[in-house]
């Protein structure tokens, strides 16, 4: 007797995926074992660094110990094992991040380590990458592309219309694209196919929590027939996404067309538990003050946004990061003076 009919099938289906979610478990399980393994030998190292004097020679004294005790284990490289101690001590005065480190991996943990800076940036990463599940190769582009400062220079730049306290990180003010590898000069066309092609990447820059939807999505309002350049779905906003592609500066007229799609997929579209529908005008270049008078009349739930399709160095975004913060200082100290003359 055949039992494979679709209710079985449905059946057969829960139990895979009671059986995948077993084998993440364990494999958590392993990491977080590793992690706490490269910890107490970091420590060990670190306290006999300070204590006895060992140095990078002793160091590679015990990595040939090791493997030669247990030939074929990897990992006790005389560069690894330094790096455990180097681990230890960046992160040993703050237990309180020891879950995020063993919900990381070794490799992820190193770049961590290694490419950022201050504590509130290792943080960012150390979150950032046990929530999307990266890859080590995808944390790596994320930090070079200076993700961390990105999100920051686009903090509070958002419509009023959009909810800063549900969409930080979500919509950005600027998208590194240069996965794209686009020819000079190209056309609208041009930059939507290479990001059909490169649809994974575009997911990674982009958020994991958006679904695609669709390219040149179709939109009939009367007779007249529209097409939206990609839509979306944003699982945490609940709520489509369209996204209209410009190779030039941001222009106000790009405005206007895009509040009319975004009414349309509203009547049309929307199922009625899901949120109002939100746009980004994704353009080479905009002009701050361009974008403010657009925006500043009416309730938009538009992000103007812009790309790159070549990385900007970390060093660039982070001057630009500085200066922001300067700027901010100079706010506050002046509104400080000025309430000691009133007061």
């Amino acid at each position: 007797m055949d039992h494979t009919t679709p209710d079985y099938m449905n059946d057969f289906e829960e139990i895979r995926l009671i059986i995948e979610q077993a084998m993440q478990d364990a494999s958590l399980k392993v990491n977080e074992s590793v992690i706490r393994l490269y910890w107490n030998i970091g420590k060990y190292v670190s306290r006999k660094a300070a204590d006895a004097g060992w140095g990078r020679a002793t160091v590679k004294e015990l990595s040939q110990y090791i493997l030669s005790k247990e030939p074929g284990v990897r990992g006790y490289s005389a560069q690894n094992i330094w790096r455990m101690k180097q681990f230890f001590e960046t992160y040993e005065n703050k237990p309180e991040l020891f879950p995020l480190l063993t919900a990381n991996t070794w490799s992820n943990n190193l770049h961590i380590m290694s490419k950022t800076k201050t504590d509130e940036e290792k943080v960012f990463y150390l979150k950032l990458a046990s929530k999307e599940k990266y890859k080590a190769r995808e944390l790596e582009r994320q930090i070079d592309s200076g993700y961390y400062e990105r999100l920051l220079l686009s903090d509070g730049k958002a419509p009023s219309a959009i909810d800063r306290t549900e969409t930080t990180g979500m919509i950005r003010d600027m998208y590194m694209l240069e996965f794209l590898n686009l020819p000079e000069p190209y056309k609208e066309y041009d930059l939507q196919q290479a990001i059909l092609k490169n649809m994974k990447k575009f997911l990674l820059e982009f958020g994991r929590d958006f679904i695609f939807m669709g390219e040149e999505y179709h939109l009939q309002v009367g007779k007249h027939d529209y097409f939206v350049d990609l839509l979306f779905y944003h699982r945490e906003l609940q709520c489509l996404v369209a996204i209209d592609l410009k190779i030039d500066d941001f222009k106000p007229e790009y405005l206007g067309k895009m509040e009319f799609y975004l009414e349309a997929l509203d009547r049309d579209i929307k199922k009625p538990h899901e949120n109002p529908s939100v746009g980004i005008i994704l353009c080479k270049s905009k002009d701050e003050d361009v974008v403010e008078y657009a925006l500043s009349r009416n309730m938009s739930s538009t992000m103007i946004s812009e790309y790159r399709t070549k990385l900007i160095s970390k060093e660039i975004l982070q001057k630009k990061l500085e200066e922001l913060y300067d700027a901010v200082e100079d706010q506050n100290s002046q509104h400080v003076e000025s309430f000691e003359i009133v007061t």
